[in-house]
């Protein structure tokens, strides 16, 4: 399979790490890039990231919940890091997110500053109030202050559901040079003991479970002529996965909650057998 093209970035493979906390350490960046994605997203770099949330992380039989958000390491380390990993030209997305569409503007011009080649805009965290209420103003707003701070690529992470269509337009309307799709979704899990919701709420649910929804809305984008690159996400754990949404019309795909098992056989395994071709079911 031949290489890809992502936000200017030349992929030797369509097979990305997304953003989370296994992209939250420098040495895991480099050493998921030496096995072989074609590209690493970093986990997303706010300047204000919020303190008093209890982050966790939930396994599920069919997939993972968890409650976490933003990088907890200051934006001047993460400068230095993105510095690096451009002078070693390596393909890092930066994802980032602030408070305001303006502080997201000048967090994106330090980020370019530190050489770092595209970034990946993490408004849509549900983790976080204003993720809930995601709206076409919102993406609007935030694209657009990036877009007005920077001439670097960058794509716009949003969630599968409601009012997907008007989002993803509104993100391009803005100035995005591509959209994300998906972040993670509303997911819930009652412990058997306590009869009480695990982790205390409803939170972002990722896994299996969530790839034929996400296939779905690719799909339906493509069907009604949503014309940006559409880098998929959601429920990758093999070259199957990837090859089915690069068929629904996604550039390419992002692999995280997989890689939390065995992450570097993992997504060697994904990545070999994505290169090699998939092969498809007759009948």
């Amino acid at each position: 399979m031949p290489g890809v093209t992502v936000l200017g970035l030349d992929l030797t493979n369509p097979v990305m790490v997304a953003s989370g906390l296994l992209t939250d350490q420098e040495r895991n960046i480099r050493k998921l890039i030496e096995a072989g994605a074609g590209a690493v997203v970093t986990k997303t770099i706010h300047p204000n990231p919020p303190a008093h949330l209890d982050e966790r992380i939930v396994r599920l039989p069919t997939g993972m919940l968890n409650s976490t958000t933003y990088t907890k390491r200051p934006v001047d380390l993460w400068l230095r890091w993105l510095r690096g990993f451009a002078e070693d030209g390596l393909p890092v997305i930066a994802s980032v997110h602030a408070d305001t569409p303006v502080d997201l503007g000048e967090l994106a011009v330090r980020v370019e500053l530190a050489g770092c080649r595209a970034l990946e805009l993490g408004i849509s965290c549900l983790n976080e109030e204003d993720g809930l209420s995601d709206t076409p103003e919102r993406v609007f707003a935030y694209t657009r202050a990036v877009r007005d701070h920077t001439s670097l690529p960058f794509s716009v992470k949003l969630a599968s559901g409601e009012g997907l269509r008007e989002r993803a337009t509104a993100a391009a309307e803005a100035g995005a040079d591509a959209i994300t799709l998906s972040d993670t979704i509303p997911g819930a899990a009652v412990d058997p003991e306590s009869g009480r919701l695990v982790l205390g709420g409803v939170f972002g649910y990722s896994g299996p479970a969530i790839k034929p929804l996400v296939l779905a809305s690719v799909w339906e984008l493509r069907r009604h002529g949503f014309a940006l690159p559409v880098l998929g996400c959601g429920g990758v754990s093999s070259g199957r996965d990837v090859h089915d949404y690069l068929a629904v019309g996604a550039t390419a795909v992002q692999v995280y909650t997989a890689l939390h098992t065995d992450m570097y056989e993992t997504l060697d395994r994904i990545v070999t057998a994505t290169v090699a071709g998939a092969p498809r079911v007759s009948g």
